[in-house]
Parts: structure tokens; sequence; C-alpha cells
């Protein structure tokens, strides 16, 4: 009988020392994520309930806080090469804006004046004080509104290639070659779309662009291209475009106090180029001004080694 069994138990202890060899191999790997820095870790998902929407956004590295703000036909994924660098210094913290991403989809209310209160109203909650915050296309007049609502508790300001509107000849600049596309609302526009987010989003990817084979890389496009056709995102998308006219009233009042706090702007130079430096002067007293050259609207992507590093010195001061 033992010499039956002898067989079957020398498998079962090495199945069980297996086991035993995986489990350590799995808490070492644990261990080692647990000890690495901050910098070397991915950012965080998290979730945030704050001036009735549900924020999704993603959080990594500890100190002086950054809020980054995306635009257009992106999400808070487009920042993570950024992330991955100031995270070594600062806590970073990356919105999706109301109505983009993973957050909530109210029916109304995407005046940049409000989105910027809600992402207020997350830094409040997170307890953050005193912010640095950075934004990209429609982004940037978020960031802008955040910074002419609440002055005093933004210490710098990055501007990335788009507009402010109604401020100064606002009506004239590049990205308004394509006027078509900021009328485009509403119950035609979104059948057009529909199952078609892709073909609509290579106008902007491609033509936005200095090189159409230099811009989003098609990782990205498949995964923007997926958030968006989610039920509800084109027509809140949409939305940022039908509030213009009241950013532009609302602007044009902000505009009357100029800020202060050093504010830094980023222009491709196939793209915005000197009109939104000559905007953001009318609006700061304290404004760097930098052309990307060779690169279109999407900075992050079409120039990366260039904008990490001059992003990261900016907000590291």
């Amino acid at each position: 009988m033992f010499a039956l069994l002898f067989p079957r138990l020398v498998s079962t202890a090495r199945l069980l020392a297996g086991a035993r060899a995986v489990a350590v191999s799995i808490v070492a790997v644990l261990s080692l994520a647990l000890s690495l820095p901050a910098s070397a870790q991915a950012p965080q998902s998290k979730f945030a309930d704050v001036n009735g929407v549900k924020l999704h956004y993603l959080v990594a590295g500890s100190g002086d806080p950054i809020i980054l703000v995306h635009g257009y036909a992106e999400t808070s994924h487009m920042w993570l090469p950024l992330i991955k660098e100031l995270q070594k210094n600062h806590l970073v913290i990356a919105p999706d804006l109301r109505g983009f991403g993973d957050s909530s989809m109210p029916e109304s209310n995407y005046t940049k004046a409000v989105m910027a209160q809600d992402i207020h109203a997350l830094a409040t909650s997170l307890n953050l004080g005193h912010v640095r915050i950075v934004g990209h296309d429609i982004g940037l007049m978020v960031a802008y509104a955040y910074a002419a609502q609440y002055p005093s508790e933004v210490d710098r300001i990055a501007l990335m290639d788009a507009f402010l509107p109604g401020v100064g000849d606002w009506q004239s600049v590049w990205l308004l070659r394509d006027l078509w596309h900021f009328h485009f609302y509403g119950k035609t526009p979104l059948a057009l779309v529909d199952g078609r987010e892709r073909i609509y989003f290579e106008h902007f990817w491609n033509d936005f662009a200095a090189d159409p084979s230099h811009s989003i890389p098609e990782a990205d496009r498949v995964y923007y291209a997926k958030v968006y056709a989610k039920p509800g995102r084109m027509r809140a998308g949409f939305e940022v475009f039908h509030a213009f006219p009241q950013d532009a009233v609302d602007f044009a009042q902000f505009a009357k106090t100029p800020l202060t706090m050093p504010m830094l702007v980023l222009t491709g130079e196939k793209a915005s180029g000197q009109t939104l430096i000559t905007q953001a002067k009318l609006v700061d007293t304290n404004v760097e001004g930098v052309i990307i050259r060779n690169s279109g609207h999407w900075l992050m992507e079409e120039a990366t080694s260039q904008v990490v590093p001059k992003l990261v010195d900016f907000l590291n001061k």
C-alpha cells in the first residue's frame, strides 16, 4: 500500500513546494514595487464627487501640487510622459474634465469657468492649497479660468497651444480656420459621427499637426477613439464648443484684472505660433512665450523631448 501511495505523496509535496515558491516570488515582487520611489510607480486612478460631478483623475508623486488639464480629442492619458518626470518632486493631479474620459457627463454647464470650478473643488477636497497648473487646448482655457477665479491659489500657470476666447483679436486665431467644428453639435452631427468617431478625430490629429505621421501615436488613437465612442461622450465633447460664446463673455471680464503669477506659453510653430503668446500678454503681466519649432498643435506628442523638459524646468522653479 505504501509503495502505491509514495509516488502520490512525492507529487503532492512537489506541488506544495512549487506553490510556496510562487507565493514567495509574488511577495518579493510586491515588496519590490512598494519599495520603489514614487518616480518609478504608475499613477493611481481615482474618483471624487465634487461640484455636482464625479471626476476621474490620475494621481502620482508627492510634494508641491501640480494640476494638468487635458484638451479635446484626448483625456488625462495624454499627460503620462510628463507625470513620469514631475512626480519625482511633486504631487501630480491629472483630472478628466466633466464629460470626458471616465468623469461623469452632466447635461449642461460646459463653460470653462464652470469646468475650472470642478477642478478647484477637486483641489479643495484633496487639500492641495496653492497649486501650479498646466493646460493644453481646451484645457488651457480651463487652466486660465482657474487662475482668473482663484489667483491667490495659483503660483504658476502654463498654457499650451490653442487660444483664449474673448481676449484680443480672438476670432482670427489659427484654430478658427476650422470654424465648422465649433458649430458641430446637436442631433444631426451626433448621428453623423456615431460609429465614425475615429474618422472625425483624424481630422484634428492629422490636420492640426505639423506632420500627420508624427502626431498622436497609433496606440493612443485607438485608445481615444474607443473612449469617446462610449455612450454620451461625443455629445459632452461637442458641448465645450457650444459654450464658446459664453466663454468669450467670461474671459473678456476676467481679462480686466490681469494675472501676475509667472505664465509659460508654449505654442507650435505650425499652429498657434505668436497668437496665443500675444493673447497671454493681455491677461498676465509676467509671460514667457516659447514657440516650439517644427511642431503643430499636439505639443506633447510632436515635440516631447522639447516640451517636457521645458515644463519640468518651469514648474520646478
